[in-house]
């Protein structure tokens, strides 16, 4: 991979993932809320799916959901071996940047908040597309740019007082029409992204910091400072955060943005946009409404 796309240091995001497996079932609220928008998405969908694809396993909150609801293979993959499910039967040692499926796999492909830290994220989403049957469905989960606002809020003024300068601490998060756009261009047809805002409180900036590092989820950026945080420097950070965020109650609000993305694998039976002035019914008609001409602008001749 080239240079320019190394964005996160991965082998040290499944060394730090490792350590904090056994626990991070006591910290995955993000996980579960993601799990009940897809249980609400495939209800709504109402389509019996055969064969699908959990990018993430996370000790299988994903997978117990689809074999719940009669998907009949659930392939589940992982980066570490510790957060793969023990009671499912297909579950793979794999990398979402190089996925090792063949071609129109599956009709379901599930990302649980996964993607958010590929270095190539368009050709992830190329892949996933790849490994489609066509008319499959595509559901996946990432963190928006309202994403821990506070944090590196504190964080950055922080450092530009007492060092004068700022590293990279908070990983870069996507945007609703990026993401919207990104689908597109990886062959997706009728994508949809979605935002949910989740206020989450805590009893001190550090009890946030430290359920970041349980999630497994600290500062994995590749250009990131390799020198330890100073006391003085977390506990300025600490206190700026404080000030400018607490609650009156004393109690310390993050924000996370949830985005979830649904997107298809082309087909021939998907509806199609229609072409410019082939519409049969007039707008004024749909709205109710008649149908004027705009007024002259005096200033046009």
């Amino acid at each position: 991979m080239s240079d320019l796309l190394k964005i996160f240091d991965r082998a040290l995001l499944r060394r730090r993932r490792s350590r904090v497996a056994a626990a991070m079932a006591g910290h995955a609220f993000l996980l579960e809320r993601f799990r009940d928008d897809v249980e609400e998405r495939l209800a709504f969908i109402q389509r019996d799916f055969t064969a699908a694809l959990v990018l993430g396993a996370h000790g299988g909150a994903i997978g117990r959901l689809l074999a719940g609801r009669g998907v009949h293979s659930v392939v589940e993959t992982e980066t570490i071996a510790e957060l793969l499910p023990k009671e499912a039967s297909l579950a793979v040692l794999a990398d979402e940047e190089a996925l090792p499926f063949a071609d129109e796999s599956f009709d379901l492909i599930v990302a649980p908040l996964t993607l958010q830290f590929v270095n190539d994220l368009p050709g992830a989403l190329v892949q996933i597309r790849r490994c489609l049957k066509p008319d499959g469905l595509f559901i996946g989960g990432m963190l928006g740019g309202a994403t821990l606002q506070e944090l590196r809020r504190a964080w950055l003024e922080a450092e530009a007082e007492i060092t004068g300068g700022a590293s990279p601490r908070v990983a870069p998060f996507a945007d609703v029409r990026d993401l919207g756009g990104l689908l597109q261009r990886a062959g997706f047809a009728l994508p949809v992204v979605d935002a949910d805002v989740v206020r989450v409180r805590y009893s001190s900036p550090l009890a946030l910091m430290h359920e970041l590092r349980a999630m497994g989820a600290g500062n994995v950026l590749d250009d990131r400072r390799r020198v330890s945080v100073g006391r003085r420097l977390l506990m300025r950070a600490s206190e700026i955060y404080a000030e400018n965020f607490a609650d009156p109650d004393g109690r310390m609000p993050a924000t996370f943005e949830l985005l979830t993305m649904t997107a298809w694998a082309p087909h021939e039976s998907q509806q199609k946009p229609l072409q410019p002035g082939t519409a049969k019914t007039r707008l004024a008609d749909a709205l109710g409404t008649t149908e004027g001409r705009l007024p002259r602008d005096p200033l046009k001749r």
